[in-house]
């Protein structure tokens, strides 16, 4: 600063600054000065670095709107609760503010897991978490340590009515690829989940949503840390199609029109006689409604019909395979929640019997509907201020009448989940199965006439540990 100027600018301060009770030196004055062009070259730095950059009309896709959010990621992958309620999860976070407009929250989950099982038949193993097939599972026991599943998933709320969701999967545990858990057919990526998502709950209870989706039929989640339900194995569908929504005041109605043909689950309707899914003639409609007693205490009741459920081939029965005949499904199902325990139950079944559960070689066991059922709780308490869930449920499977080798399959699981994060649960459980029933050739048709490989007398007895990280 030019010797003139600074002695005019310590003048002037030094007048402002005279007091009778207190004064300062002309040295305080000057370094008080000095701070001050220091301060002044650094606002100065600070406002050419902003101007240098791209002005907000072109920077709508900064970095800074791409956000990780772990317990987004967690309730979004997690495959154990809102199944078929996703969509609604993602205008609840928007209308929460959590989900901002113009935004990406990134995210993945990786579930990792170590197990022991046993059986009292030699390569029958009926746990669902597991494809039940002899080339992965020989013998009377086997064990494990493996990823049972990992997630990348992306959550885009553009503006304030659009939102788009896609979750990649790769779970070599249950693909439906042929070969062992490490041949190169059952470790190949999908595209588990992706749609467009039209809805803003501040300003209307309409929504709506296009893609693929998990359809919305029945509750099909689980009180247990890791292990579905068989009501969700049985009747959880994912299928390409349009779906309609509304929600107000607890009730919410919610309409899929789906894909004809074989779909990726639990959906199948004929197409001119074939399984190829060219036409949008099935659909599946839920209605529920929760009432809140008050802020922890609420009660979940619904129910769901199926046009197109995936029972309806005839003998033998594969999956995917055309069905001559559409055969509707229903849910009936109610979920109870209190300051620390969850109480569900819910029940599936089939409107007509599933015509391949006939086997002529074996004429003595009539063609059955299918049922599903499943009831269970969970209870929540601490552990090192960390929250412990204890969980027990049991869920069946039934395909055949009384007697017969395919009649049904039970689950028993008693669960233990700790979260040691919020995002990162540990857990381990104790399954307990009673009759093998795999639904590839249920009935027979792939071993000698007159025989099947389903058997009642199956028993099966897991013990399970893994962790599910969420990021």
């Amino acid at each position: 600063m030019p010797k003139k100027i600074r002695f005019v600018f310590l003048f002037i301060i030094f007048g402002l600054t005279v007091d009778d009770a207190r004064a300062v030196t002309l040295e305080e004055l000057d370094a008080k000065v000095n701070d001050m062009a220091a301060e002044n070259k650094e606002l100065k730095e600070k406002v050419r670095l902003l101007e240098s950059r791209p002005s907000g009309s072109s920077s709508s896709n900064a970095s800074g709107l791409v956000q990780l959010n772990h317990q987004f990621s967690y309730d979004m992958l997690d495959a154990t609760t809102r199944i078929n309620r996703k969509e609604l999860y993602i205008l609840q976070k928007k209308q929460s503010g959590e989900l901002t407009s113009d935004s990406v929250i990134l995210g993945g989950a990786v579930t990792s897991m170590a197990d022991y099982q046993k059986s009292n038949l030699d390569h029958k193993f009926s746990y669902l978490m597991r494809q039940p097939t002899v080339s992965n599972q020989v013998g009377r026991e086997v064990s494990e340590a493996v990823v049972h599943s990992a997630q990348i998933g992306l959550t885009a709320a553009i503006g304030e009515w659009v939102a788009a969701q896609m979750d990649v999967l790769y779970e070599p545990e249950q693909s439906f690829g042929a070969g062992t858990n490490t041949a190169l057919a059952r470790n190949l990526l999908q595209m588990r989940r992706a749609y467009v998502l039209l809805g803003n709950l501040e300003k209307s209870p309409f929504y709506a949503s296009i893609g693929k989706s998990a359809t919305p039929f029945g509750l099909t989640d689980t009180v247990n840390p890791f292990t579905a339900s068989t009501v969700w194995h049985a009747f959880g569908g994912l299928a390409n199609g349009v779906t309609l929504g509304f929600l107000k005041n607890g009730l919410r109605l919610s309409f899929m029109g789906v894909e004809g043909g074989a779909q990726f689950r639990s959906n199948n309707t004929s197409v001119a006689g074939t399984a190829v899914p060219s036409r949008l003639d099935n659909f599946s409609a839920d209605a529920n409604y929760t009432h809140e007693f008050d802020k922890k205490t609420s009660l979940l009741v619904g129910t769901s019909y199926q046009r197109g459920s995936a029972y309806c081939q005839d003998f033998p029965i594969t999956h995917f395979a055309a069905c001559k005949d559409n055969n509707a499904a229903f849910d009936v199902y109610s979920q109870l929640g209190l300051t620390d325990l969850t109480l569900q139950a819910e029940i599936a079944q089939t409107e007509n019997v599933w015509p391949g559960t006939f086997n002529p070689a074996i004429p003595q066991f009539a063609a059955s509907r299918v049922t599903s059922f499943g009831a269970g709780g969970k209870y929540r308490m601490s552990l090192a201020k960390k929250p412990l869930d204890l969980s027990g449920e049991f869920s069946r499977f039934v395909a055949g009448p009384n007697g017969a080798p395919w009649e049904f399959q039970d689950q028993w699981v008693w669960g233990l989940a700790s979260f040691i994060e919020p995002s990162v649960k540990l857990f381990a459980e104790y399954i307990h199965i009673a009759g093998y029933a795999p639904l590839n050739f249920i009935s027979g048709g792939n071993v000698p006439t007159g025989q099947t490989h389903s058997d009642d007398s199956g028993r099966n007895d897991l013990y399970v540990v893994g962790v599910n990280a969420a990021f």
